[in-house]
C-alpha cells in the first residue's frame, strides 16, 4: 500500500499518476489527508494530557512533603480527571487509525512514468517480439491433439471435480513434468535459490502481496480454517519475509516456486476457456526478487530478459508487452506481458507476468532493511511467471504438431525422455 507519507508529500501526483490506472482517487486522498490531521491532532492532546499527568504527580508528591493535604488531594482529583479524558482521547485514536487504514488499503500502487494511458489489452504497447509463424499442414487445436493422442483428458477432469481441472496422461503428464524442471532448472541456473512453499495461505498473506481484499472473489476460501488457496507461488514466496528487517548485504534475495495454482475464473467464458486457455488448476513456475530501492528497475529488465531466453529456447514465437494503466493490477507499478503465438488458434495466449511492485507489497509486509545511516526503509519486491504452463502446452502442441505427431523441442528431451507425441 502507499505510504502515508508519499500520499501527503505528493497529493497532486498521487493523484494524478492513479488516474493513468483509471482510477479516480481525489476524494479517497482528501479523506484520507483528513484522517491523518485528525490522528495527528487527537496524539498531540493525548501526548499533552500524559505530560500534564507527569508534572501534576510530581507536584503531588511535593504537596505531601509539604503537608499541604488538601492541594494535594485536588491534584489527585484533577489527575483523574485526566486520565478519564485521556481513555476517551485513546479510543478515539484508535477508531481514527483503524479508519484511516482501512481508507489507505484502498488505493492501488502508483503506476510508473512508463506505463501508457488505456482502458484495456487493447492499449498496451509492443516492447519488442521474436520467433516465426510455424507453417502447419493443418491447424488442429491443442484440445483435439490432446484427445487424438490420449495425453490430456478434459471430459474425465470435468467428472472428477468441474470444468477447468484436466488430467494429464501419459506423455501429457510427462511433458507437464519436464516443463516444471526445465524452468527450475533454468532459474537456479540464473541465481534463483529454489523453494517449495504451502499451497494454502492465511489471510495476513493474502493480504501483504494484494490479493486480498482486491482478488478475493477470484481465491478459493477454505472457510473452516480461514485458509485461501494460492493463486500463484508469489503469495507464499513473497510472504517468507514479511515482519522482517533485512541487512542490505543480504540483497538480492532471489527465490523460485513450482506449484500448482487455483483461480475462480469467475466470469470467463467462449473461446479463452476452450482446453488450456483458462482453467480453474494449473501449475506454474514463479519468480521472485526482494531488491534495494536502487536497483529495482534493473532487476525488472533482468527478469524480463530472462523470461524471454527461456522462451526462445522453446523455439516459440513470442511478443513482450508494456500493460496499460486499465491492464494492471491493483499492486504493480509496471508490468510486462508474454504472450506466445498458437498456429492453430491463430492468437496470442499470455504465458507471464513480470512486474515490479516497488513498496507497495513491503509496506503491507512490513518487508524492511537498515540504509548506510541505520534507518529502517522499505524494500522493492518483483515477481514473475517463469512461466506459467498450461498455455505453453497449448502452444507447443499446436506449433509443432506434424503428420505423425508433436515434435518436442530439443531442450526438452532430455527431460522428456522422447522426442516426439504420437
Amino acid at each position: 500500500m502507499l505510504t502515508i507519507k508519499t500520499i501527503r508529500n505528493s497529493k497532486e501526483q498521487v493523484i494524478e499518476r492513479l488516474a493513468v490506472k483509471n482510477f479516480d482517487a481525489a476524494t479517497l486522498v482528501n479523506e484520507i489527508i483528513a484522517l491523518d490531521d485528525e490522528r495527528k491532532n487527537t496524539q498531540t492532546l493525548l501526548d499533552n494530557n500524559l505530560a500534564e499527568q507527569n508534572r501534576i504527580a510530581k507536584e503531588i508528591g511535593m504537596l505531601f512533603k509539604q503537608e499541604k493535604q488538601a492541594e494535594a488531594e485536588a491534584a489527585k482529583r484533577q489527575t483523574n480527571e485526566i486520565k478519564e479524558q485521556s481513555k476517551v482521547l485513546e479510543h478515539k485514536l484508535a477508531d481514527v487509525e483503524k479508519t484511516l487504514y482501512e481508507k489507505i488499503v484502498l488505493l492501488p500502487n502508483m503506476p510508473n512514468v512508463l506505463v501508457p494511458k488505456g482502458s484495456t489489452a487493447n492499449d498496451n504497447e509492443i516492447v519488442r517480439q521474436g520467433g516465426n509463424i510455424p507453417e502447419l499442414y493443418k491447424k488442429i487445436p491443442h484440445w483435439d491433439l490432446a484427445k487424438q493422442y490420449d495425453i490430456i483428458d478434459f471430459e474425465l477432469g470435468n467428472k472428477l471435480t468441474g470444468a477447468g481441472f484436466p488430467v494429464y496422461k501419459g506423455k501429457g503428464a510427462r511433458l507437464q513434468r519436464a516443463l516444471i524442471a526445465f524452468f527450475l532448472d533454468q532459474n537456479t541456473a540464473a541465481g534463483y535459490t529454489e523453494v517449495q512453499p504451502p499451497l494454502m495461505v492465511n489471510e495476513a498473506s493474502g493480504f501483504g502481496t494484494g490479493q486480498l481484499p482486491d482478488k478475493e472473489g477470484q481465491m478459493y476460501h477454505v472457510t473452516l480454517d480461514d485458509y485461501y488457496l494460492i493463486p500463484t507461488a508469489e503469495v507464499p514466496v513473497t510472504n517468507i519475509y514479511r515482519d522482517v528487517i533485512l541487512n542490505p548485504v543480504d540483497l538480492p534475495i532471489k527465490l523460485t516456486a513450482y506449484t500448482p495454482c487455483f483461480r475462480r475464473e469467475a466470469g470467463s467464458y467462449g473461446k479463452d476457456v476452450r482446453g488450456l486457455n483458462r482453467l480453474h488448476q494449473f501449475d506454474k513456475v514463479e519468480i521472485v526478487q526482494f531488491q534495494h530501492p536502487d536497483e529495482s528497475y534493473r532487476a525488472l529488465d533482468e527478469m524480463v530478459a530472462h523470461v524471454e531466453a527461456i522462451v526462445k529456447k522453446l523455439g516459440l514465437q513470442y511478443r513482450i508487452l508494456r500493460l496499460c494503466g486499465g491492464d494492471m493490477s491493483f499492486a504493480s507499478a509496471l508490468t510486462y506481458d508474454f504472450e506466445v503465438y498458437s498456429a492453430a488458434q491463430e492468437r496470442w495466449l499470455e504465458v507471464s507476468s513480470v512486474s515490479n511492485f516497488e513498496t507497495f507489497q513491503a509496506n503491507r509486509l512490513k518487508l524492511r532493511y537498515r540504509d548506510t545511516d541505520k534507518k529502517i526503509q522499505l524494500l522493492h519486491t518483483l515477481n514473475g511467471s517463469s512461466l506459467a504452463l498450461p498455455r505453453i502446452v497449448a502452444a507447443l502442441l499446436e506449433n509443432n504438431q506434424t503428420l505423425g505427431g508433436v515434435t518436442i523441442p530439443e531442450v526438452l528431451r532430455p527431460y522428456t525422455g522422447f522426442d516426439f507425441i504420437d
